[in-house]
């Protein structure tokens, strides 16, 4: 059975039973306010969530920043969300690297940078030393994209020296480390 309630000067709102068996309780608060539904939420809930892994090593050489192909892709419900991006992504320059930098793109723009030195060469981390370095790039980023068209998120990243590499996904030689983006559409 439904029940309708006449609005006070127009309109209704009708209480729809769930075509389910058994009892559903709709439990009110006891205080005043508003019912919030996917079309009205509050600044800071939390209205979506997309998370995606990868677990393909990848090696990037070169001075150009390449994708690292950990992608996750997003499609805000609204122009004025702002998306909050979470990533972790374990790493390994080699030697000749002499370290490099991973960089947060939304779609083919960069939202977050790294450090440079006067030649431009970017670095989370520089080695004066002939060592293989590992580690993991953890980064959160929020972000305002301004649409409610598809917008993908991704790694990028490049070795400091071209003589050397970065692998993604990497520790030791094992080649089983997950990589994780995480992307929530916050109200704003």
């Amino acid at each position: 059975m439904s029940i309708v309630l006449q609005g006070s000067t127009s309109g209704s709102v009708t209480l729809q039973e769930p075509a389910v068996a058994g009892t559903t309780v709709l439990d009110l608060p006891a205080v005043s306010g508003t019912i919030l539904t996917t079309t009205s939420p509050k600044a800071g809930n939390v209205i979506q969530v997309v998370s995606a892994t990868n677990s393909t090593q990848t090696s990037i050489t070169g001075t150009s920043f390449a994708d690292t192909s950990l992608t996750a892709s997003i499609t805000p419900t609204s122009s004025s969300s702002k998306i909050l991006v979470l990533v972790y992504q374990p790493y390994r320059f080699t030697d000749a690297a002499n370290g490099g930098g991973i960089i947060i793109v939304r779609n083919s723009t960069p939202i977050t940078t790294v450090l440079t030195d006067t030649g431009n060469a970017p670095y989370q981390l520089y080695l004066e030393v002939a060592a293989d370095f590992y580690g993991i790039f953890a980064a959160s980023y929020l972000d305002s994209p301004a649409t409610t068209s598809s917008t993908v998120y991704k790694t990028q990243s490049r070795p400091y020296l071209s003589a050397g590499s970065i692998v993604l996904q990497a520790q030791g030689n094992v080649n089983t480390n997950m990589s994780t983006i995480t992307l929530m559409e916050i109200a704003a």
